[in-house]
């Protein structure tokens, strides 16, 4: 995937006395109150916007919040608390714009967020006339918005074409270079490791991951329905029967290759799930009818550990068991620390997906991770095959 730079451009003098708009990923956690309750995203946009300014341009941000209906913004679908914590978190003086469209009036050296481009009338739709009004706002588009990079919209799609020059931010240049590492140009062995409620909801993620890697690790809900394609009892756990085939048809794509798809040898069983929840350790074939899986077990983790560490690129998208409970986290917290020791030995290793993303910090393997990806639904579209149109936009622009 290749696209132009805004650190490319910046190295070029292409940003002094230019209007960047930046389009970045503002779209946070809040209290009742409106204050920001996490700020990853906003600590994520920074660096765009002090390249931008270093670079002698006036700057533009704009980002979505929530889901207002175009046209109609109320209070709680406005960006100024947002802002004002980004402000702070920049360390320089910001501007807040209500009405924007029709024009900002703006200098080298200031930075202006911009109101919820959600309540633009057009924005979901792509409307073509609603990105060229916003293009002639400015000089430079950049985007910066991973996590909207699954989306077709005015400010992420549309004006990537019709803005005078378009290129990636730091940060949608790091999730493409992290995501070509641990795809199309990943260094083999392949380790992905799947995990979560549903088969419904991975399933095109695993179709796709199949004939690329060497070991597929299935965990959660997801490996009970393997387990019951393979014809294994799993008491009252929690699984899809329906898509018993679909499960087949991705073991028989890993054994063709002779691909490793190991499925739990033991797990953590109990009869409900609560703190209060008794449980036992037991083989696969030792499950009562009134017992559900809520994690591997031992025996389970020292054998995927193996598959992990002998990794050179790793996938993590989804935890093996309720981890949030401390009666079946030991599972994905071994997961995690194979994944931390390995990428330490040398590998890759992209995480994704905010369960998974909250499993590496919850068991401290955040900071030992290669990547963590910003992207919900854009990274599991890219695991699905799937084209990104915002990044295609991009890639159209490369040599323009």
């Amino acid at each position: 995937m290749k696209v132009k730079t805004l650190e490319e451009l910046a190295k070029q003098g292409a940003l002094n006395g230019k209007r960047v708009f930046i389009r970045a990923d503002m779209n946070v956690p809040r209290d009742a109150e409106g204050n920001v309750t996490n700020d990853f995203r906003l600590r994520e946009s920074v660096p765009a916007v002090k390249i931008a300014l270093d670079g002698g341009a006036a700057v533009m941000v704009c980002s979505h919040l929530g889901r207002p209906k175009e046209g109609e913004l109320t209070g709680e679908d406005s960006l100024r608390k947002v802002a004002e914590t980004f402000g702070k978190l920049l360390g320089h003086e910001i501007r807040f714009e209500e009405k924007w469209l029709d024009g900002v009036d703006i200098k080298p050296g200031e930075v202006v967020v911009l109101e919820n481009c959600r309540g633009n009338v057009g924005e979901k739709k792509n409307d073509p006339e609603l990105a060229k009004k916003m293009a002639k706002l400015c000089d430079v588009y950049v985007n910066d918005a991973f996590g909207t990079a699954h989306r077709a919209q005015a400010t992420t799609e549309g004006l990537a074409h019709a803005a005078k020059v378009a290129c990636a931010g730091p940060l949608l240049a790091k999730e493409i270079e992290a995501l070509t590492a641990s795809l199309s140009e990943a260094k083999h062995p392949l380790c992905a490791i799947v995990g979560g409620s549903k088969v419904s909801t991975k399933l095109t993620i695993l179709k796709n991951l199949a004939p690329k890697v060497e070991t597929l690790i299935v965990g959660g809900g997801i490996a009970n329905t393997f387990l019951l394609a393979v014809g294994k009892k799993i008491g009252k756990s929690v699984a899809e029967p329906d898509l018993i085939d679909e499960c087949k048809k991705v073991m028989d794509i890993m054994r063709e290759k002779g691909g490793n798809l190991p499925l739990p040898v033991d797990v953590v069983v109990a009869h409900h799930i609560g703190y209060d929840a008794g449980f036992r350790i037991c083989d696969i074939d030792d499950i009562d009818g009134d017992e559900m899986i809520l994690d591997i077990g031992p025996k389970t983790s020292l054998i995927l550990d193996g598959y992990i560490r002998a990794a050179k690129t790793i996938i993590w998208n989804g935890p093996v068991g309720v981890f949030e409970l401390d009666n079946f986290k030991e599972g994905t917290r071994a997961i995690a620390n194979a994944v931390a020791e390995a990428t330490g030995n040398g590998a890759f290793s992209i995480v994704g997906g905010g369960d998974t993303i909250a499993a590496a910090k919850v068991f401290g393997v955040d900071d030992k991770v290669s990547y963590i990806s910003t992207g919900g639904g854009a990274f599991l579209e890219f695991m699905e095959g799937k084209v990104l149109p915002a990044i295609a936009a991009l890639e159209a622009r490369y040599e323009k």
